[in-house]
């Protein structure tokens, strides 16, 4: 997914197959990141403990984990 920090609002959306999510959290300290995992859950009415951030936590392009419920 492609990920959008310091947005003016916090969204998701779904486009030709790919997801972006934009997050009105800073990208420092990890606080984007948190917010996008956070957001995701709620999308998919998942609790956050069923998320986890496989690769790019620091980078726009990130690539998440979902437990099997």
């Amino acid at each position: 997914m492609r990920v959008t920090p310091g947005a003016s609002r916090d969204a998701v959306k779904v486009e030709g197959g790919a997801v972006f999510l934009r997050v009105t959290a800073p990208p420092a300290d990890g606080a984007a990141t948190e917010a996008v995992l956070q957001l995701l859950a709620t999308a998919l009415r998942r609790p956050r403990r069923d998320l986890t951030l496989l690769r790019g936590a620091s980078a726009r392009i990130k690539l998440v984990g979902i437990a099997p419920e």
